[in-house]
C-alpha cells in the first residue's frame, strides 16, 4: 500500500479521490488550506469518513501558492510515514467569460494555482522520490489541454501549460524511477464545484462590449451540458476510481495518459497522436528508455 498526497482534496474530485484511495488501504493525506479555520467543516468531515470506515485518511495543510507551505506538508508526511510514493496533482480554480475581460493579475493567479502550484508541490516531494528510487506522479489535467472550448481561457491556458510541465517532468524524474500518469477528465457540470466556484471576468466594461457573443456566452452552460447524450450520467466517482485503479497498477504498468470523458469531448484522437509523435520524438533523441521508467538503480 501507498502513501498519497491528494492536493485539492476539500471538494469534488480531490475529495472523492482521497476518500477512495484510502477505501483501497493507502495512507491518504488529502490537502486543503486552513484545515482548523475556514475549512474546518470540510476537515472535520473527512475525519469522519476515516472513523466511520476504518481508513487512513489524514488531513493535511496545504497552499499550493506557498512553497512554504508544501514544504512543511510533505515534511509533515515524511515525518509520519518514513516517504511519499505518490502525487496527486488535483488542485484547480475555473475561470470564466471573455478572454479580453479579464484582468493579467487574474491570469497570472490562473497560472498560479492552476500550473505553479504543482511545481511547488514537486519541489517538496521530488528530491524523497529521488532519494527512494521510486515514486508516481498523477497529474488530473484536462481534455481541454487538447481542445479548447470557448469563454475558459485563463482555465484552458493554465491546464495546457501544467500538461506541459508534466510532459517535460516526465522525462527528467523516469530515471530516478518516477512515473508519470496524465488523467485527463472531460467536462462535468455536475458532481463538481468548478462551475459553481468559478471565478469571473473582473473587467465588465469589457466583458459588456462583446454584445455579438453574450448569448453564446450565457449559453455555454446549457450547450455543455448538451454535450451529453440522454441518460447519460456525469459520474464524477469515475475519476476517483480511476485513479485508485493506475495507483493500483504495478510499476511500469501504468498509463502514461488516461482519460474519463462521458461527453465525446474529442480530445482523444489529438492525444493519440501526441502520444504517438512524443514517444518517436523521445526515441530518435535517444530518451526511448524514459517513455517506460524502469525502478531506479538506487532502490
Amino acid at each position: 500500500m501507498a502513501t498519497i498526497l491528494v492536493t485539492g482534496a476539500g471538494t469534488g474530485m480531490g475529495r472523492l479521490s482521497a476518500r477512495s484511495l484510502a477505501l483501497a488501504g493507502h495512507t491518504v493525506y488529502g490537502s486543503m488550506r486552513n484545515p482548523e479555520g475556514r475549512n474546518a467543516p470540510k476537515a472535520n468531515e473527512a475525519a469522519a469518513f476515516a472513523d466511520e470506515h476504518k481508513v487512513d485518511l489524514r488531513v493535511v495543510e496545504l497552499d499550493v501558492l506557498s512553497e512554504h507551505s508544501a514544504q512543511a506538508a510533505i515534511e509533515a508526511i515524511v515525518k509520519d510515514c518514513g516517504g511519499i510514493d505518490v502525487i496527486v496533482h488535483n488542485a484547480a480554480h475555473l475561470y470564466y467569460g471573455v478572454t479580453e475581460a479579464f484582468t493579467p493579475e487574474q491570469v497570472i493567479s490562473a497560472f498560479n494555482t492552476n500550473t505553479v502550484g504543482a511545481l511547488r508541490v514537486n519541489r517538496a516531494a521530488l528530491p524523497v522520490m529521488r532519494a527512494a528510487g521510486q515514486g508516481l506522479l498523477l497529474w488530473v489535467g484536462s481534455g481541454t489541454s487538447r481542445v479548447v472550448p470557448p469563454f475558459l481561457a485563463p482555465y484552458t491556458a493554465a491546464k495546457a501549460a501544467m500538461d506541459s510541465f508534466a510532459e517535460s517532468i516526465s522525462v527528467e524524474v523516469a530515471r530516478y524511477g518516477i512515473e508519470t500518469s496524465i488523467l485527463m477528465p472531460g467536462p462535468f457540470t455536475q458532481g463538481t464545484d468548478h462551475f459553481p466556484n468559478a471565478a469571473f471576468a473582473e473587467d465588465a466594461g469589457v466583458g459588456a462590449a462583446y454584445e455579438l457573443i453574450a448569448e453564446d456566452l450565457a449559453n455555454t452552460g446549457a450547450v455543455t451540458e448538451a454535450l451529453f447524450a440522454p441518460g447519460v450520467v456525469q459520474d464524477v466517482q469515475a475519476v476517483a476510481d480511476e485513479i485508485v485503479r493506475i495507483v493500483g497498477l504495478p510499476h511500469g504498468t501504468r498509463p502514461y495518459r488516461s482519460s474519463v470523458d462521458f461527453s465525446d469531448f474529442g480530445d482523444l484522437p489529438v492525444t493519440a497522436v501526441a502520444s504517438a509523435q512524443r514517444e518517436r520524438l523521445l526515441t530518435r533523441m535517444g530518451l526511448g528508455d524514459v517513455i517506460h521508467p524502469a525502478p531506479s538503480p538506487t532502490t
